[in-house]
């Protein structure tokens, strides 16, 4: 039992240590954290999935952090300038999604720690020297999953398609890295007896004039996951549906828009991820010690309203896969 004399001491104790504690709080550090995609900003409030992830890890926005969003709308060549903007606002890390916002902020900053949420061929296109040893500020979570794969995915739900276009976004490839990823799409529709089409699209307003590029005979469409071409979902599966096409991208983002199928990593479990990296870099790690992380969950989604409406019994062995 506390006598009297141990009970004055101990609340003498919390006398003096309560300054120290405001002190303390008042010292903490409130983190500065840039947004950077050439996407559009969400037309809601939404949580998100990498701010969950920060709340998962204990930060709460507006006491631990505050984030600088930066959004291109559409139109990669303002990255650049928006990434500056960020080095400028002095903020403590910068995420980004998608390759040219990652390689706009590499640019940008050889010292602000940097952390792809999304981002693909990252060795290839020079983001980092190695998964293992990134080197540098700058690492994240990378596409595993290929558009080899989507191809291969719609081919074996619609067996009749020949004649298939791979509609891309040539600038997030620099140098001969393009060249090299169209010879695998090539080679892989070989194998499959099918004849790729490449169609470029870097402008969301081109993506009409970009379908009237399609060649005669075309029955098949695959799609790349580029912030261009996911900001423009919509337009693209109503497009495609209007021609009839069976259509499959790289990422869920496509058959929620109304494309056939879409198959890759789960982004959304991506981005919660990143949090993972930021919390351990605002603790002090180097992201040159962060190995970059290829993710292991991927889906499969299938809209059975796109299969009706074009006719089409999907093969049992695909229905394992998750359906819309």
């Amino acid at each position: 039992m506390m006598d009297r004399r141990t009970f004055l001491a101990a609340s003498g104790a919390l006398v003096l240590t309560a300054p120290l504690a405001a002190q303390a709080q008042q010292a903490k550090k409130m983190w500065r954290i840039g947004f950077l995609t050439a996407g559009a900003a969400p037309t809601s409030p939404t949580k998100g999935p990498f701010r969950q992830g920060l709340h998962d890890l204990g930060y709460v926005e507006g006491r631990d952090f505050v984030t600088e969003y930066r959004w291109a709308e559409g139109h990669p060549d303002r990255l650049p300038e928006l990434a500056a903007d960020l080095v400028q606002a002095h903020v403590d890390v910068i995420v980004t999604g998608g390759t040219p916002a990652t390689m706009a902020a590499k640019q940008a900053t050889q010292t602000i720690p940097i952390v792809f949420s999304v981002a693909g061929q990252v060795v290839e296109k020079g983001i980092v020297r190695s998964l293992g040893r990134p080197g540098g500020n700058v690492t994240g979570l990378t596409f595993q999953a290929g558009h080899g794969k989507v191809l291969q995915l719609l081919k074996e739900a619609v067996p009749t398609i020949t004649r298939v276009v791979f509609l891309h976004d040539p600038t997030t490839y620099p140098g001969d890295v393009l060249e090299n990823t169209l010879k695998s799409m090539h080679s892989g529709a070989q194998a499959l007896n099918v004849v790729l089409q490449p169609v470029a699209v870097s402008d969301p307003n081109g993506i009409a004039e970009a379908f009237a590029e399609f060649g005669r005979g075309t029955n098949g469409l695959v799609i790349e996951t580029a912030s261009v071409l996911n900001m423009s979902a919509d337009q693209i599966g109503r497009l495609a549906l209007g021609r009839r096409l069976p259509a499959g991208g790289h990422g869920r983002t496509f058959a929620d828009a109304g494309c056939l199928m879409s198959y890759g990593e789960n982004q959304g479990d991506m981005s919660r991820r990143a949090a993972v990296y930021v919390d351990k870099i605002l603790k002090g790690a180097k992201p040159a010690d962060l190995p970059v992380e290829q993710p292991t969950k991927f889906e499969l989604v299938i809209n059975l309203k796109t299969a009706k409406a074009l006719g089409l019994t999907i093969p049992p062995s695909l229905l394992g896969g998750r359906m819309k």
